[in-house]
């Protein structure tokens, strides 16, 4: 009886605490200049947010958009002002890195860095551990190689993950033959976009390169699962860092390379050895945005599986402009006209340097959401087309044409 006495007593306690952070927030966190209170905000699980009827939006997206289109526009101060079709759940390419690379954003400083480690045991086996650093090189294993004390015989064990969870579910089979869709691997060399440079090609590489330099040793290299490996009792003899983390997320998101994503997520939820993005989703939730019968299958973006609609992504981006990470956030992004996927996009226009957000294409997918800066404020912009016609074009003359516009009337 004491426990339900508890529990009935701790739930509207925690309700309460919502509730009034929620009043109390309302009047404060739109204009607040406090980043305590605005990453309060982010981190509760509401939103707030409102409608405001705004017809030339309307007429821009009636003019533009057809029904294979979504899009959703929110104002700098939060109010929706221009939907289409935004409920409808669509495949939205890379626009999945968004989130999974705000999800990693959130949970690491951005100076940490990956680790390829080279350990033994008492029985002096050695063991090399990799965690997807993308640029991984021969030279950097054979740095690890050259710490190894030979003594007696070499047994060396390549931890890497079963090949059941080299690629997320709905990676098609095309995909998986072509270096956008490389293995997610522990031990990849350079992110894998040689797809014969698997890991049974670094382990005869490795058996080749000890034989050469000790003939008179016996040599076994074998491939661990990870699933096997523990680090306790083992003593860690030497590691190679990677770039830091806030290079790789930029990687992800300006560049669009699918491989880092994934190995970003991997890492920073504890997930290698599975395919499991129910951590994503749970994050996305416990920020109290709309995820409702939303799908996300991997953290790249190329799994035909992910569902998201437009509303959620605009929301999502407007929420974490209140993180006191946002700047982070932001600085990963592809601008239009200068740096990555969007470096070729209206270069030669007033756009050039005030879109940031990222790209999306498949071959039936084409997504586009990020900032529209106008007079220093943000316009929140999302839209996806999904057809056997994808119009690229139309959605950056959508552009041109909203950068235009002057008030809601």
């Amino acid at each position: 009886m004491i426990f339900f006495k508890r529990k009935f007593v701790l739930v509207p306690a925690f309700l309460f605490i919502i509730i009034f952070s929620y009043l109390f927030l309302k009047n404060k966190i739109i204009k607040s200049d406090s980043k305590f209170i605005n990453n309060i905000y982010f981190e509760l699980p509401f939103l707030i947010t409102n409608k405001k009827e705004c017809r030339n939006i309307d007429l821009l997206l009636s003019k533009h958009f057809d029904n294979s289109y979504s899009a959703t526009i929110i104002d700098s101060d939060g109010f929706i002002i221009g939907t289409l079709n935004e409920d409808v759940l669509r495949i939205p390419a890379s626009n999945v890195k968004l989130f999974s690379t705000a999800y990693v954003i959130h949970n690491v400083n951005p100076t940490d860095i990956l680790y390829t480690s080279l350990y033994n045991d008492k029985s002096n086996s050695y063991y090399i551990v990799g965690s997807g650093d993308p640029d991984l090189s021969w030279n950097d294993i054979k740095r690890l190689i050259n710490q190894l004390n030979i003594k007696n015989d070499i047994k060396i064990n390549l931890v890497e993950v079963n090949d059941n969870f080299y690629w997320p579910t709905g990676w098609t089979y095309s995909d998986k033959n072509l270096p956008y869709g490389a293995p997610i691997t522990m031990l990849a060399l350079n992110s894998n976009q040689n797809i014969n440079n698997d890991i049974y090609f670094l382990q005869k590489k490795i058996e080749e390169y000890l034989t050469a330099n000790f003939p008179y040793q016996n040599i076994e290299v074998s491939i661990l699962a990870y699933e096997k490996f523990r680090t306790k009792n083992l003593n860690l003899i030497a590691s190679i860092p990677s770039n830091s983390l806030i290079s790789l997320i930029t990687l992800a998101n300006a560049i669009s390379h699918n491989f880092t994503a994934e190995i970003l997520y991997k890492n920073i939820s504890n997930s290698w050895g599975t395919n499991n993005y129910n951590v994503l989703e749970k994050w996305l939730i416990n920020k109290g945005l709309p995820f409702l019968d939303s799908n996300i299958s991997d953290a790249s973006g190329l799994s035909r599986d992910n569902r998201i609609n437009t509303n959620l992504m605009a929301l999502f981006l407007y929420k974490i402009q209140y993180s006191n990470k946002f700047d982070l956030f932001n600085s990963s992004l592809s601008i239009m006209g200068l740096r990555g996927t969007l470096s070729d996009k209206l270069n030669e226009s007033k756009l050039s340097g005030l879109f940031f957000g990222k790209t999306g294409t498949l071959s039936n997918s084409f997504a586009l959401s990020g900032y529209l800066y106008k007079n220093d404020k943000p316009l929140i912009i999302s839209i996806i087309q999904n057809s056997e016609n994808i119009d690229r074009n139309n959605v950056f003359n959508f552009l041109i044409d909203l950068y235009e516009f002057e008030s809601c009337s």
